[in-house]
């Protein structure tokens, strides 16, 4: 299994961006995604995250109302619609898919997913 993740760039204050992650070589779509992100010196944090029907989402605090996950269930494909950008939300994106498909395992924690994407840097400008 294979996660590709891609749509980051350079933006300012207050934009939009919209992160895609494309997971191929599986047999299935039934594998619950989430997104994490790490900013220079700091830990790797957990973003968003998304069952394999798409019916529970969790989002962390510092995005509750800015961020939106969402996937397209034909198309393997989970995206992060990411508006109202700040300063702190420059980070390297990953995207991972946890194989149960329901994050049972915790859908904050980065141990409960067993596949990792490469990454995709946003930077956000004032």
């Amino acid at each position: 299994v294979q996660l590709q993740a891609s749509g980051g760039g350079l933006v300012e204050a207050e934009a939009s961006l919209r992160l895609s992650c494309v997971i191929s070589g599986a047999r299935s779509s039934k594998y619950g995604v989430g997104w994490f992100r790490q900013a220079p010196g700091k830990e790797r944090e957990f973003v968003a995250a998304i069952t394999w029907n798409g019916a529970y989402t969790y989002e962390a605090d510092s995005v509750k109302g800015r961020f939106t996950i969402s996937r397209t269930y034909a198309e393997k494909t989970v995206y992060l619609q990411m508006d109202s950008l700040k300063l702190e939300d420059t980070a390297v994106y990953y995207c991972a898919a946890e194989k149960g498909g329901y994050l049972r395992n915790g859908a904050r924690s980065p141990s409960a997913y067993e596949y990792w994407g490469q990454g995709t840097l946003v930077t956000v400008s004032s």
